[in-house]
């Protein structure tokens, strides 16, 4: 008999948090999952799926635009934001049952309540009805994820952030975002497609920081020609309320007066109230769970995984290190997951996907590095009127002609960025490329 009540308490039900229970399970591990707000997690119910939803949903302003560039004729062609909401969260109830039926059938225990780790061994639970009851586990994994969060500045609390932005019930006139990632980028691009006047400020030169410099170039371009209004190279110093509008006092002296204003400057390991300072769990600066490559913590029976870990904050990762964790700690299976040649994509509009090495990277690294560049524009946009480019790079090794990178800016890239992942993953050669026959007429052939 255990002396636990448990083999595996996972602290999290996320996608990452799921994966590793149910599979834990699967291998005949006790298994308890603990979640404070509802199962699904970031990327479920706050982050990857409703944005998509919505990304999707802003795109059909300019596919009208292409139609009639196609001698279609459309009439009376609007949005219904509230009814978008709606139905938008419906499909996360959907989804929210489907995680809480995978890991009851999975045959885990799930219980509803916000857990704090007070030992190595024992996780404290605090019901919604205030009730805390203490379990013990031989193994914990934490699997909390991240959270938004902003720069300190005076009116900094009249941001919101991507959570709430996913749930505004009244669709703003006009909006500002401040930050330069992926997720300011995006909701960039969501908010200019419902028509939304709409402003994107932030510090650098360019949007999204460590992405290749071509293609960062070719995304301001074509948020600029879409109609998205850009402050680069300033920050903001205040914001204050002006007749029920938010003034913005950027760096430069400018003031910008809009409906809203999101932040969207970053996320951090959600680690606050796990109760890990007082158990000695080891943090880094950004206080991130610092863990080795069993994804164990400094205490032998804690483990974290996905974003609290601030490795790489992409759910399939997460998802991957959960499994491992699973197959090594339960299945008796010694594997785990490769951090390199991770595919990303970032759903700006246009999209943009990435695999391995940029160039600038590459010749950092000390590897004499070849890049190949096609720029087009697509046959759709011939007819339709349609400004947009795509932009497309491989990055060749030029001692091993291994293909090290690709990067694609245009619509379908993490479609096709996908497939090459694969190739590169493989070790293709730049050869095996220009070998392979092209589908035509088609993008992915360039």
């Amino acid at each position: 008999m255990s002396n636990f009540d448990y083999d595996l308490i996972v602290v999290g039900a996320g996608s990452g948090g799921t994966r590793t229970a149910r599979i834990s399970a699967s291998y005949g591990a006790k298994v308890l999952v603990v979640e404070g707000d509802r199962a699904g997690g970031t990327c479920v119910l706050r982050g990857c799926v409703p944005k998509k939803l919505l990304v999707y949903a802003s795109q059909f302003s300019e596919q009208v635009s292409d139609a009639e560039g196609f001698c279609w004729q459309v009439n009376n062609f609007k949005s219904n934001w509230h009814e978008l909401i709606i139905k938008k969260n419906k499909e996360l109830d959907r989804l929210h049952d489907i995680y809480v039926n995978l890991i009851k059938n999975s045959g885990c225990d799930l219980i509803s309540g916000w857990g704090k780790i007070t030992g190595p061994n024992t996780v404290s639970i605090t019901k919604e009805n205030n009730e805390t009851i203490q379990l013990s586990s031989e193994k914990i994994m934490i699997a909390v994820g991240g959270e938004s969060s902003f720069p300190s500045f005076d009116g900094n609390n009249r941001m919101i952030n991507s959570d709430n932005a996913l749930d505004l019930i009244k669709l703003p006139n006009s909006i500002a975002i401040y930050g330069s990632g992926y997720i300011a980028v995006e909701f960039a691009g969501i908010f200019n497609g419902f028509g939304v006047d709409t402003h994107l400020i932030f510090r650098a030169d360019m949007a999204l920081r460590g992405f290749d410099n071509d293609i960062r170039q070719h995304l301001m371009t074509s948020m600029k020609q879409k109609g998205i209004t850009i402050h680069n190279e300033v920050t903001i110093s205040k914001i204050e309320e002006e007749e029920k509008k938010n003034k913005i006092k950027l760096s430069n002296g400018k003031n910008i007066v809009v409906e809203t204003v999101m932040g969207a400057t970053g996320r951090t390991p959600k680690v606050f109230n796990l109760g890990l300072d007082e158990i000695g769990v080891n943090l880094g600066k950004r206080g991130e769970i610092l863990v080795n490559n069993l994804n164990q913590t400094n205490i032998n029976s804690i483990f974290a995984i996905g974003d609290v870990t601030d490795k790489i904050t992409l759910t399939p990762v997460a998802i991957a290190e959960g499994h491992a964790f699973a197959d090594r700690e339960f299945g008796k299976i010694n594997r785990y997951i490769s951090y390199s040649n991770v595919p990303s994509a970032v759903f700006s509009q246009p999209s943009i996907a990435v695999v391995g090495f940029t160039f600038e990277d590459a010749i950092n690294n000390g590897i004499k590095a070849r890049e190949y560049k096609s720029e087009f524009r697509a046959l759709k946009n011939t007819i339709s009127g349609n400004l947009e480019r795509t932009l497309m790079k491989l990055i060749v090794d030029e001692n091993s002609q291994k293909v090290i990178g690709a990067h694609m800016i245009g619509p379908d890239s993490a479609e096709i960025i996908q497939g090459i992942a694969i190739a590169i993953k493989a070790g293709a050669l730049k050869s095996d490329f220009d070998s392979t026959i092209g589908i035509h007429p088609s993008a992915a052939e360039e």
